[in-house]
């Protein structure tokens, strides 16, 4: 019996430091699943303790379900500023006869940027390459999976990255499809999607990386981290260049091309002998109107996160828009004894465009003061500089965006001061707002006006030439006075 029970005390002995190891085991292999994939298994027993090691990791950020319910919606908004608004708006303002061919432009290019930018265009604006150019790590968006997450402005706080792709994506799309305003209704359709692909490799992708391209918040945890984030940045990021959404990269880039795309392709036909009105304010009020709702994706959608900072590039966006309406017609009325649709509609523009750069960055009164400023100015240029120099820029592309925006940018500089209502600008090591300096942020802004009006001036003008050395840039005569619906489309928005 004795023997019986030793036998048995010795089994029970060796199946517990069994158990015991199994346990272990099952532990350790725990450890080593992502979050993503774990199973939570439950035991009468006590589990075991984690390795020491384990407990020092942080967990690895997740995105928020709102902050990506957010980005979708501001991605749909950006959409609709394009298509239909943008063409609407363009579509508007032109001649009856050459109504399709501007709805036709604006939605091919905007189709055609969407290939180009999951093909090249992302890689070459967020990777890392040079200080002017990104790499070609991700092209085709090769690695990118639903878990992949990009960086916000917030330490900790990440969006799936296939969303920061879509929302850079209209905005690749939508900057091409401004400059079509300055030729419209003479130039080549063939022509104006070889321009624009030209334009949109070696202008706006290297724009977008100078101005936008760095690590993130987390890569910064100390003076030297930070060294090495701006060794890595592009160009104007690490010179200290603001843009919120797009003052530089897409309205200075898109309106110094325009201006020369202008003065290369030539006057239309008649210009400055016969009255060229617009044949529907009514469509280009409609377009307006979607512009400015769209627009509130287009601003607050470039924080990236809901959060108060999205509430104020939104409310700014609001106040600068009203203001800059209100002082076009102002001016008008003064001018011309009468204000006009088209006015309300260009003021309403040139309000967004000028916040646009400095939207999260400026406090509501400055919004106001930038929003009721830029209107006279543009004012002056598309109804005085431009009849004075006696280039068509049919549209007023480069007299609404690039001077707009060129406005914007500078007013950044100066009401981003918390000592004027602004933000002031954030220092990731101390992890508050820094110390401003009005003088050296106005000089950052200049260099990144400077740098997006000599980048664009130069291959607008390179892509131009060669164009027009080989398949040309302008329809033939009877074309055009026939019209660009039928001469290059074979269709008629209106039958009588």
């Amino acid at each position: 019996m004795k023997k019986l029970l030793s036998t048995f005390a010795l089994i029970s002995f060796l199946c517990l430091n069994f158990l015991g190891m199994t346990s272990v085991s099952f532990a350790d292999e725990a450890t080593s699943v992502k979050a993503s994939d774990a199973v939570t298994l439950v035991a009468d027993a006590t589990p075991a303790e984690k390795p020491a090691e384990a407990k020092d990791e942080p967990p690895a950020p997740t995105p928020n379900k709102g902050d990506t319910a957010w980005m979708i919606v501001a991605t749909i908004l950006v959409t609709l500023m394009v298509i239909p608004g943008l063409a609407l708006f363009y579509g508007g303002l032109v001649r009856s006869k050459n109504m399709l061919s501007v709805l036709m432009q604006t939605f091919v290019i905007f189709s055609l940027m969407g290939v180009l930018w999951a093909i090249y265009g992302y890689s070459v604006a967020f990777t890392g390459g040079t200080p002017f150019y990104g790499g070609f790590s991700k092209l085709f968006l090769s690695g990118i999976t639903p878990d992949s997450v990009g960086a916000t402005f917030s330490k900790g706080v990440v969006i799936p990255e296939f969303i920061f792709v879509a929302f850079q994506l209209t905005f690749a799309a939508i900057t091409p499809a401004l400059i079509i305003g300055a030729f419209a209704e003479r130039m080549k359709f063939s022509a104006v999607l070889l321009f624009l692909i030209i334009w949109f490799t070696f202008a706006y992708l290297p724009m977008a990386h100078m101005v936008w391209y760095w690590d993130g918040p987390d890569a910064i945890t100390d003076a030297k981290s930070l060294e090495t984030v701006i060794g890595n940045a592009g160009w104007l990021w690490a010179k200290g260049a603001l843009d919120f959404a797009g003052g530089t990269v897409v309205h200075i880039n898109a309106g110094i091309a325009a201006l020369v795309a202008a003065i290369m392709v030539g006057k239309r036909i008649g210009y400055g002998k016969e009255a060229m009105p617009p044949h529907s304010l009514t469509l280009t009020m409609v377009g307006a109107s979607l512009l400015w709702v769209g627009w509130f994706g287009f601003n607050a959608g470039s924080n990236l996160e809901a959060t108060g900072l999205a509430a104020l590039a939104f409310v700014n966006t609001m106040l600068a828009t009203a203001a800059a309406t209100l002082s076009w017609i102002a001016f008008e009325w003064i001018l011309k004894s009468k204000p006009s649709m088209l006015g309300a509609a260009s003021g309403a523009v040139a309000g967004l465009v000028a916040i646009t750069p400095a939207c999260g960055f400026v406090g509501p009164i400055g919004a106001l003061v930038i929003g009721a400023g830029v209107s006279p100015i543009c004012l002056f240029f598309v109804s005085k500089v431009k009849k004075a120099f006696g280039y068509d820029d049919t549209l007023d592309v480069f007299g609404v965006h690039g001077v707009g925006g060129i406005f914007g940018a500078i007013m950044t500089g100066i009401f981003v001061s918390p000592a004027l209502g602004g933000t002031g600008v954030y220092d990731y090591v101390a992890n508050k707002v820094g110390e401003f300096d009005m003088h050296t942020q106005i000089m950052s802004q200049l260099w990144a006006v400077g740098t997006a009006i000599v980048v664009s001036a130069t291959v607008s003008y390179v892509a131009l030439k060669l164009i027009d050395m080989t398949i040309g840039l302008r329809v033939k005569p009877d074309a055009e006075r026939e019209g660009l619906d039928i001469a290059e489309h074979g269709e008629q928005a209106y039958h009588k």
